[in-house]
Formats: C-alpha cells, sequence, structure tokens
C-alpha cells in the first residue's frame, strides 16, 4: 500500500499546529502558502482532520486551525486513519477464484490463507504506527525533548528569525 499524497499534506498540517501556540490558530491562508497546493484538496484534507478529531477549527477574526490534542496523544495511525481510512493492503477481487475456478475448495482456501496473511501484515503495520506519536516525531527531528514554538502566522521575516534562533540551538 502506497499513501497518498493527503497523507503526506495532513502529517505536514498536523506538525505545523503542533508547532504552533494553540492560543492563536494558524489562518488557512498560511497553510495553503505553506503546502503551496490546491486550496479545494487542502479543504477536504482539513475537514478529514476536523471530523477524525485531529484538528479544531477556531472562527472568527484570528480564526483558522488548532491542533485539537496534544501530539503526544496523535499517533501516525490516527493521520493515517484520518486520510486513508482503514488499512487493508490486499485487495481481494476475487482473482484466486477465477483463476483456479476449477478448483474451487481449493482456490476459497487460498484465498482465505493469503487474506489472513495480508490481515496479520497490516495489524502489525498498524501496531507500529500507533506506537508513533506526532510529538516523537518532530522531537527526533529536532533532537529536543520539548517541541518548540513557531507562530506561522508571522511575518517571514519575523518567523525566519525564530527558525535562526532553533536551529542554532540545535547546534
Amino acid at each position: 500500500m502506497q499513501l497518498t499524497r493527503g497523507f503526506e499534506q495532513a502529517a505536514c498540517i498536523i506538525t505545523l499546529l503542533a508547532t504552533q501556540d494553540p492560543d492563536f490558530p494558524i489562518s488557512s491562508e498560511v497553510i495553503h502558502h505553506r503546502l503551496n497546493g490546491s486550496q479545494t484538496y487542502l479543504r477536504k484534507i482539513m475537514r478529514k482532520l476536523v471530523v477524525a478529531g485531529l484538528v479544531k477549527s477556531v472562527s472568527g477574526n484570528n480564526g483558522g486551525f488548532t491542533i485539537a490534542r496534544p501530539a503526544k496523544n496523535i499517533s501516525l495511525y490516527d493521520v493515517v486513519q484520518a486520510t486513508e481510512g482503514d488499512i487493508h493492503t490486499y485487495p481481494d477481487s476475487g482473482l484466486i477464484d477465477i483463476v483456479f475456478k476449477d478448483f474451487q475448495p481449493v482456490a476459497r482456501q487460498g484465498t482465505s490463507v493469503v487474506n489472513s496473511v495480508f490481515s496479520r501484515a497490516d495489524s502489525l503495520w498498524e501496531d507500529s504506527l500507533k506506537k508513533q506519536s506526532v510529538y516523537q516525531l518532530i522531537s527526533e527531528t529536532l533532537g529536543e525533548s520539548e517541541i518548540p514554538l513557531i507562530n506561522w502566522n508571522e511575518t517571514d521575516e519575523k518567523r525566519e528569525l525564530l527558525i535562526q534562533r532553533l536551529l542554532h540551538n540545535l547546534h
């Protein structure tokens, strides 16, 4: 199974929100600008994240989006589930039954065995993704135990100063 671009964009959105002070929602314009994609597609992704309870929509003049719960409580599996749905890597289109129609009992057993193998593999993958929180990934990436907050709504110059300070602290 290859995850879609939507998952990658959702992971970036969650990362932006996890590094943003939750008292200051990130505007949809800033998210759109950062992702540099279609606004229509972005709205669909944001809707999925809101419905999944990963992101909150905040209305008003200073509205936008915030992370709905701490990054420590959002796993990669949560983001996959929100954007891709349940994980089923084996398509089971019935091809085994068609190819081996002369051997129906064996074909049905073969289908059952293959489905079982992929179901176990899917479960292992799910379990692995559930163990990886967004917080852990950001923390590991930055080499910091605490995630520094950046106001993504700031002008490019102000934000750049914050990022430079963060990068300097990493080295």
